[in-house]
């Protein structure tokens, strides 16, 4: 499974070709249009779904989960000084995962 949680299609789209077999890409970000072939979907047996996210069970759910299968959120840290690069790197779209501000 892969879970997107980008609002970019071409990242999305970039994404479908890394599905194992039987694999789902699961979109929980609000993203455009995009094209994908319907023959990789069906040589790969994959599938494409979405959800809505954002209720407060949603996030105690994935909180819980993340505690018991020990998953971690990968940051860009940049320290208060920096929240002007921090900024223009996520607006850029050049941050890598999520871009976090130190106090």
């Amino acid at each position: 499974m892969i879970l997107a949680t980008v609002t970019a299609a071409d990242a999305m789209r970039a994404v479908v070709g890394g599905l194992a077999v039987n694999g789902t890409l699961m979109l929980i970000g609000a993203a455009g249009p995009f094209e994908i072939s319907p023959l990789q979907l069906l040589t790969g047996r994959t599938a494409i779904k979405g959800w809505y996210s954002g209720t407060s069970v949603d996030s105690e759910d994935t909180l819980a989960f993340s505690v018991l299968t020990g998953v971690r959120s990968m940051n860009e840290v940049f320290t208060l000084e920096r929240v002007n690069e921090a900024y223009d790197r996520m607006m850029s779209g050049h941050a890598r995962f999520r871009a976090v501000l130190t106090m």
